[in-house]
């Protein structure tokens, strides 16, 4: 049997953007859609928080980042499916905890943080056939990347999917008021845009994709056909 145009020619999609502009729902299905692995690089920098803060290493960070590498020696990270497995545990749902969402930001900038996941992403990606979404997979990561996407979306749109999720997941239980998560989402713009390693930004050859109307069939729908432009022209 022949191979399709997306088994002859696997690519690399580099999905980039800020909190809550719908990259790692976008990336998930894209690459169920298209056969290829997904890779979620913002839960391995939860990842790396949720460990950071359970050994209460977040105040002496803020002081001297080198206290970092311990960590970072001894963390393993891996996916099984949809699941995130941080050092043989299930931390899926946990990393998604407010907390961890408050100070991922600031363990991202640490530049030893952002050099080991850097090389393991790398390692992901060798094979190609990926989806692979965060805030430098474009400029840092894969910059050979042969689609690059930068979705971003009005801050309120993207409060209202954050308040929506933590809801759901709350079980009842009370969650930040849309005020606040939108402050918290502008805060965290700020700190991933000014960051002095690797700070988000558009890559010039990405295309940009406004999210804030759109739903998320509509989202990857888009992309999966840019995809298949590509994949058609070997």
């Amino acid at each position: 049997m022949e191979k399709s145009p997306i088994e002859k020619k696997p690519i690399i999609v580099a999905i980039d953007g800020p909190a809550a502009s719908g990259k790692s729902t976008t990336a998930r299905i894209l690459a169920d859609k298209l056969g290829y692995i997904y890779i979620d690089t913002g839960a391995m920098y939860r990842s790396v928080t949720l460990k950071a803060l359970r050994e209460g290493l977040l105040d002496d960070l803020r002081k001297d980042e080198s206290g970092i590498s311990r960590l970072l020696r001894t963390i393993t990270i891996g996916f099984q499916g949809d699941r995130v497995i941080l050092d043989g545990e299930d931390v899926t749902e946990a990393i998604r905890e407010n907390q961890v969402s408050r100070e991922v930001s600031f363990i991202s900038s640490l530049k030893l943080v952002r050099d080991k996941l850097r090389e393991l992403q790398q390692q992901m990606g060798r094979k190609r056939g990926i989806v692979m979404d965060g805030r430098d997979i474009g400029t840092v990561i894969f910059p050979d990347a042969e689609l690059k996407i930068f979705l971003v979306a009005d801050p309120a749109e993207r409060a209202k999917r954050r308040h929506v999720e933590l809801s759901l997941k709350a079980g009842g239980a009370a969650v930040p008021s849309l005020e606040e998560l939108e402050a918290e989402i502008k805060q965290r713009d700020r700190d991933d845009e000014e960051r002095t390693h690797a700070p988000l930004k558009r890559h010039p050859d990405a295309v940009l994709l406004d999210t804030s109307n759109m739903s998320i069939d509509e989202q990857v729908n888009v992309v999966h056909d840019l995809v298949m432009k590509i994949v058609g022209q070997s």
